[in-house]
This record gives structure tokens, C-alpha cells and sequence, in this order.
């Protein structure tokens, strides 16, 4: 690499009406702003232009003269065809596990409960084994923290520099490179995928927020590059969030923001994707897809602490196919060519919990009530077909949703973002969406959802209050739930823990 280091504007005329511009910021501006109408701006400006000898440069036709076209290079080392500076022509398939062989059993939906992120980091684990050379994990700081340290059985921290009495698994052909820079992973990871190779950025959910404008113009160069017939795609950008902010029961406010969804969402819907699997196996399932994509920038949001395990590989496999689909085992009463009552949706872990926690209790109480239970793994599912490659078409999501019953949506972000994506759905005015209202402190995993009305009692009223056949006769459960999340509440202020009754809640079967 060679560094050349001149003043700013070098070789600009060095002062103008008396003051300097060379070196100055100036120099960054319009040297000479009234060149059209000043004679004496317009003086310098020529002689500006003349000091580059144009007439050595260029023959009398303008074209430049022998010597400098025999200057550039051809062929492939040409800047514009290296392929170090195409790295989609250079990028080869990884060589992936089988995804299944790590899943974890479900006997039963609802009961048996996994860290969704330390099953996965077993995976990757040996995905980095396999790919010694071809596959970066990126972290500031919290590999562990994201229960991702299985990697670390299979390689160190990549390090260069002296190392401390009290460092560890650290190694200058590390395949983790782990930093407290949002910042330099970012620009590292970029580089790698631009080169040819694959990779993944875990990261607290509320901190990828400091890479925004990075990863802005990243997606801005995918979708360009896309249009140019002689570059070849990349291996897409994949962020895992963890810590996400329903899960923030040590750190508070300041590490509870969703929002990395609206940045992500306002990118070309051709390049970008959001998943937010509810279980382990969905993750794995969901990862795999990841690493297999080209030329996309692909969102993962996955918890870190122990959930439910919802889906069987199998069935794992065939909902994130989907994308979206009924759950027909948390379902009640939605018989074939029967319209449910209320529709209760769920995008998101936390949500999925609340959505099933609800459809238990209108289960027992109201049992003549037709319940849907539809989960969302993949966002775009809810754009139309013509907005994004993964959208649906009207007619599937009126299938899906209905056209007509009222939606109850449970979801991982700001509730906004669920309206965004369906205004133009025929029942949009029956879709009301629960999710993160900016409300949140250092407090329990209950009481969280209960500060942002995600709760499972606030959804039962929510069904309550929107079902036209229920309202004043059933008064008496609406405040059975209201009196609920008071008592819920009470027990966290009393003791510092959920109610046993809340923790220790599971899928009826």
C-alpha cells in the first residue's frame, strides 16, 4: 500500500478574494463561486485549468495522446475486472453440517425449553471447523454474552498484537474476531464478504443500531451492484440479535430498542430479510437458509435465555418454508370452512409465549370460541407479492389472516411496524398489533411485557374488547384479567421475581 498525503485541495488556486483556500476546509466547498458572472473568478479558473497542461495531455481531436492510453492496465488488472475487487467470482458454496442433526427434540409443544442461541452456536461451531478459511463470526464483545462460545472450541479469538497474563483462546489465525467496536466489525465483515467469503455479526439487538449508515450503504451497493451484469453476487451479510429487548432484566432501558427493523425495512425490499424464529429449531433452520443466500442482507432475532421449544425439525422445517402458517396444535376450534372468531398472531419468541399463553386461557374459559394461532418466522411474509420476492399474495393472506375477523398481533418490535408492512391488506382496520412501546426499565421478564401491554392477560382482553359475540358477557373474565396483571405486578414489586404461576406456565398440551 502506498500513502500519499497532500493538503486538501492541493493544486486549487491557493487564495481567493483574499482569503485561503488551499488547506482549508474551503477547498471541500466551490473555490470559486461566482466564476459565471465575475470576470476575475473566472480568470483563475482558467488559468486553474491551464496549469494541468492540457495540451500535453490531449491531441488536437481531444482524445487523450498514446502515452497515457497505453498507460491502464487490461484484462483482469483492470481495477474494474480484478477479481479482488469482484469477489462474487471468487465466492465457493460452505461447506454446511446438516442443520437437523443438531435440532433438539420436542415431545411435546410448549414444555421443554433450550437456549435457541446455544444450540445454534453448536452448529456453527462446526461450520467454522469445516470452513477454515472461507467463514469470519464477528462480535464485540459478546460471543459468549450470545451464548455463541461453542465456536471458541474450534478456534481463538483472531489476535496480532502482545497479549496479557490473564487473556485467553486468543490466536493470530483466529476465526472469531471479537472487539468493542460495532464499528470495526461491521467495516471487517463487509470487507471479507466483498472478497469472496461468508460470515456472521452477533450483536446485542439495541447496539446494531451503531452501524446503521454502515450497514445504509452497504444494502445501497448490493442493490446497485445488482443492476451491473458483470459483477456476481455476494454472500449475504448476516446479523444474529441477541439480547433482545424483551430479555433485559439486568441492563434496563438503555439496552431495550427494537428499531433496527424500520432502519432495515426502509432498504430495497429486493435485498433485505427479517426472521424472527421462535424456537431453537427454528433458528438452526433458519441460519442455514442465511448462510446459503447470496447477495441479501439477512436480520436474525433470537433469544439468548432459555425458551419453549415449539417445533419438531421436521415441522421446524416446513413452517420456516412457509414463513408464516397456522398452528394448528395451539388452535381451537378452527375447523375446516369455519371462520375463526379472532385471529391471535405472533412474530417474535416473547410474543409467540404470550400469543400461546392467551389461547390457553380463551381455551379453558371460552371453549366455544374459534381460535387461530398464526406464527410469523419470515416479516416479509406480510408485504404484498408485489412489494417484496417473499410477500403474499391477497389471496393467501386473507386465508391466512381472514378478511374479516379481528387480528390480534403479538409482535417483537414497534407495534407501527406490523401496520406498515399490511395497509394495504382489505382487513387492515380489523388488525390491531401489540409489541414495544418505549416503555421499559430494569425489570423482570413479565413484568416487561406487562409495561408494553404484551402481556397474556392484556391479549385475552384484547379479544374481548374486539370479537362483537363476547363484550358485556364476558365482563366478568375481562377483569378476572385485569385483576391478573395487578396481582402479576404486585408479586414483582414484592419479591424482585415473577409470580411462580406466570414462570412456570406450560402448554397445556
Amino acid at each position: 500500500m502506498i500513502i500519499m498525503r497532500t493538503p486538501k485541495g492541493w493544486t486549487c488556486p491557493p487564495q481567493v478574494d483574499g482569503q485561503q483556500v488551499e488547506g482549508t476546509f474551503r477547498a471541500h466547498q466551490v473555490p470559486l463561486p461566482a466564476a459565471r458572472t465575475d470576470g476575475t473568478h473566472r480568470a483563475v479558473l482558467e488559468q486553474w485549468m491551464r496549469s494541468y497542461r492540457p495540451e500535453e495531455l490531449f491531441d488536437e481531436s481531444g482524445r487523450p495522446v498514446p502515452e497515457l492510453l497505453d498507460l491502464p492496465p487490461t484484462g483482469t488488472r483492470r481495477m474494474s475486472d480484478n477479481p479482488v475487487a469482484n469477489g462474487g467470482s471468487l465466492l465457493r458454496d460452505l461447506d454446511l453440517p446438516d442443520w437437523r442433526a443438531y435440532g433438539v427434540d420436542v415431545p411435546n409443544p410448549g414444555t421443554t425449553s433450550h437456549e435457541a442461541t446455544k444450540v445454534l452456536g453448536t452448529w456453527l461451531r462446526d461450520v467454522t471447523r469445516r470452513n477454515p478459511s472461507t467463514y469470519l463470526t464477528m462480535a464485540p464483545d459478546e460471543l459468549a454474552s450470545n451464548r455463541l462460545q461453542d465456536i471458541l472450541d474450534v478456534t481463538g479469538r483472531k489476535w496480532q498484537v502482545e497479549e496479557g497474563r490473564f487473556d485467553e483462546r486468543l490466536d493470530r489465525q483466529g476465526r472469531v474476531v471479537e472487539v468493542l467496536s460495532e464499528h470495526i466489525c461491521e467495516g471487517l465483515l463487509e470487507g471479507y464478504l466483498l472478497s469472496g467469503r461468508h460470515g456472521a455479526f452477533t450483536c446485542y439487538e439495541a447496539f446494531i443500531h451503531i452501524v446503521d449508515s454502515m450497514f445504509n450503504q452497504h444494502a445501497k451497493w448490493l442493490q446497485a451492484s445488482a443492476q451491473v451484469a458483470w459483477r456476481r453476487p455476494l454472500a449475504s451479510l448476516n446479523y444474529l440479535l441477541s439480547s433482545h429487548v424483551w430479555r433485559q432484566d439486568h441492563n434496563g432501558f438503555t439496552h431495550q430498542d427494537p428499531g433496527f427493523l424500520d432502519v432495515v425495512l426502509n432498504k430495497d425490499p429486493s435485498i433485505v430479510r427479517i426472521y424472527l424464529p421462535p424456537d431453537a429449531n427454528t433458528l438452526l433452520s433458519t441460519f442455514d437458509h442465511c448462510l446459503r443466500s447470496r447477495h441479501y442482507v439477512n436480520v436474525v432475532v433470537a433469544g439468548k435465555q432459555p425458551q419453549f421449544d415449539y417445533l419438531s425439525v421436521e415441522d421446524a422445517a416446513l413452517h420456516c418454508a412457509r414463513g408464516a402458517g397456522i398452528w394448528d396444535w395451539a388452535s381451537n376450534r378452527d375447523d375446516t370452512g369455519t371462520l375463526p372468531d379472532v385471529v391471535l398472531a405472533a412474530a417474535g419468541e416473547i410474543p409467540t409465549l404470550e400469543v400461546l399463553a392467551a389461547a390457553a386461557i380463551l381455551r379453558e374459559r371460552l371453549p366455544d370460541l374459534r381460535v387461530r394461532v398464526v406464527n410469523v418466522v419470515d416479516l416479509m411474509r406480510l408485504l404484498p407479492e408485489d412489494e417484496h420476492p417473499h410477500g403474499l399474495s391477497d389471496r393467501d393472506f386473507d386465508t391466512l389472516f381472514t378478511a374479516t375477523q379481528p387480528v390480534i398481533f403479538a409482535f417483537h418490535g414497534y407495534p407501527w411496524l406490523v401496520h406498515r408492512l399490511t395497509y394495504r391488506r382489505a382487513n387492515h382496520s380489523g388488525i390491531h398489533v401489540r409489541g414495544y412501546k418505549e416503555r421499559g426499565t430494569t425489570t423482570t421478564p413479565f413484568d416487561m411485557v406487562m409495561l408494553n401491554d404484551l402481556d397474556r392477560f392484556h391479549l385475552v382482553m384484547d379479544v374481548i374488547d374486539r370479537v362483537p359475540a363476547l363484550g358485556a358477557s364476558c365482563a366478568g373474565l375481562r377483569q378476572e384479567m385485569a385483576d391478573a396483571r395487578l396481582r402479576a405486578r404486585t408479586y414483582t414489586r414484592e419479591h424482585g421475581l415473577d409470580d411462580p404461576e406466570v414462570s412456570s406456565w406450560t402448554w397445556p398440551g
